[in-house]
């Protein structure tokens, strides 16, 4: 039996395939979301999910389809409150500010303080690169905690 069996005290293998892809996918189609949104929702799902390692391999249109949101960046809390995201938006809001206050006093101290206003259009950016992603981690991971 051993000559059968000579990996008989190995650890049995694992089928390697895209078992996070193929666990979601048909979540997705259900979800109580427009179209547009399930459409994102398959790309990030093709992207690898909310880490996106397989990014690189979505067309430029596709990869700017999910990794930007328009509205995000011109309401950003605003967004994530209507979105049913408060949390995340006022987590995200705190450190955006925090981050912005300790920016604008080093720019200060070395006298670029003309560029202080320009740290809002950074905030707002951090809110429309996280939008789509922390959605996608509400509505199909089911994950809507504060960070």
């Amino acid at each position: 039996s051993v000559a059968m069996n000579p990996t008989r005290y190995a650890p049995p293998r694992a089928d390697v395939q895209d078992v996070h892809g193929n666990q979601f996918t048909a979540r997705i189609s259900d979800l109580p979301v427009s179209n547009n949104w399930k459409s994102k929702f398959h790309l990030l799902e093709k992207a690898g999910g909310p880490k996106m390692p397989e990014l690189k391999a979505l067309a430029f249109g596709e990869r700017m389809k999910i990794t930007l949101n328009f509205l995000a960046f011109l309401f950003g809390p605003i967004y994530y409150i209507v979105k049913g995201m408060w949390r995340k938006g006022l987590a995200l809001f705190a450190a955006c500010v925090l981050a912005i206050v300790g920016v604008a006093f080093l720019l200060e101290l070395v006298g670029l303080g003309r560029f202080i206003n320009a740290l809002g259009y950074g905030a707002a950016a951090i809110f429309a690169v996280r939008a789509n992603i922390d959605y996608y981690k509400k509505m199909v991971l089911g994950q809507n905690g504060w960070w």
